[in-house]
């Protein structure tokens, strides 16, 4: 439920709790900034502890911060709490996609990840989707309520997990932290490129509420999640398939014209037909990179690795949503939001760009 509480915040504290859209903005940053701060380490502490105990346990502090949204009220013990939650929600999506990584067959990287991708992406999409209905026919209480309830049935799902067949990397004797047990370096290209997407993607992730409210399309806001899913479920199975066959290119650069065509359309939004045909779009580039970059990340480090590796691609995917939500949040201070969509299209096609050159690049050093 980590999107529906990023899609409704903002409006929380701006109507409930009277705060600047700066403040706002903070409460995912500093969400962010301890996930960044604790996500290299998790890769470590996943071979000592175990992944499905790690799991488990990170979910359990997760719903008791959740519960907490209800008590809390003061700003500032509002932020404490935000980066407490983030601290769990780091080892959890670390454990989590990890343990997903290790079940899925090398030769189906592509294909697996993608729907499994496919159901984080589900949740990109249900959680704001129940968020803003809830704040509209209910309250805040309600929400965190039902938030803490699906929190529970996840915690259920995770004690079915068995690892038993797969191999167990070796324990160290004791707990130390060099460069390789916080990142890992093969992975590291492909989590840069995640980390500019998800700076990107934080102007959708933190300003979509209050840019639909701001044009007058809180009505349809929550429509736009639906068709954003639509988009990525309908192609999820044709790109997963397409990445194992013909290759990555061919579905990341179309995946990152798809993304700058929505985030450009969203800028420029005068009414509910453009602001649903950008949420198309937005699903069908998003939906095609994330899982695209996860899988090049994994692909590129033998299977020991995989905790390590995932640490590292959300670590940098981090650092681009709490940089995105930040420098992003001045832009629209300073020049309005739609100035916020231009600007994230804008990274987007550079982005695009360079992994062009460098796949040009690497193409050519096969060659010769």
């Amino acid at each position: 439920m980590f999107y529906g509480l990023v899609s409704v915040l903002p409006l929380y504290a701006i109507g409930e709790l009277n705060r600047s859209e700066g403040d706002a903005g903070l409460l995912l940053s500093i969400f962010l900034l301890s996930a960044i701060i604790t996500r290299p380490f998790t890769g470590k502490v996943l071979d000592i502890v175990g992944k499905r105990n790690m799991l488990i346990m990170s979910l359990v502090f997760y719903l008791i911060t959740t519960i907490l949204y209800i008590f809390i009220k003061p700003f500032i013990l509002l932020l404490i709490l935000r980066f407490i939650q983030g601290i769990s929600f780091s080892v959890l999506t670390t454990a989590n996609n990890s343990i997903a990584a290790d079940i899925v067959p090398k030769s189906r990287k592509g294909a697996g990840l993608g729907y499994f991708t496919m159901s984080l992406n589900l949740a990109v999409v249900l959680g704001p989707f129940i968020g803003l209905l809830v704040i509209q026919y209910l309250n805040f209480e309600i929400l965190f309520i039902i938030m803490s309830v699906v929190i529970i049935l996840g915690s259920i799902c995770a004690m079915s997990i068995k690892l038993d067949d797969l191999p167990i990397p070796p324990k160290p004797d004791k707990l130390t932290f060099s460069f390789s047990d916080l990142f890992e370096k093969k992975a590291l290209p492909y989590a840069f490129f995640a980390c500019l997407i998800a700076f990107s993607y934080s102007s959708v992730l933190s300003f979509l509420s209050v840019y639909a409210k701001e044009r007058n399309l809180m009505e349809v806001a929550t429509v736009f999640y639906v068709v954003y899913a639509a988009a990525m479920l309908i192609t999820r199975p044709f790109t997963g398939k397409l990445y194992d066959t013909k290759g990555p290119k061919y579905v990341i650069i179309p995946g990152f014209l798809c993304f700058v065509i929505g985030l450009l359309t969203l800028a420029f939004v005068n009414g509910p037909a453009l602001f649903l045909i950008a949420g198309v779009f937005i699903g069908l580039g998003y939906g095609a990179l994330v899982p695209s970059f996860q899988s090049l990340c994994l692909q590129s480090v033998e299977h020991s690795r995989s905790g390590y590796a995932t640490a590292t691609f959300f670590t940098l995917f981090d650092v681009g949503i709490a940089l995105g939500s930040w420098l992003l949040g001045i832009v629209a201070t300073y020049y309005h939001y739609d100035s916020v969509y231009v600007v994230a299209a804008v990274v987007i096609f550079i982005t695009c760009i360079t992994y062009f050159v460098k796949t040009v690049q690497n193409s050519t050093h096969q060659t010769a």
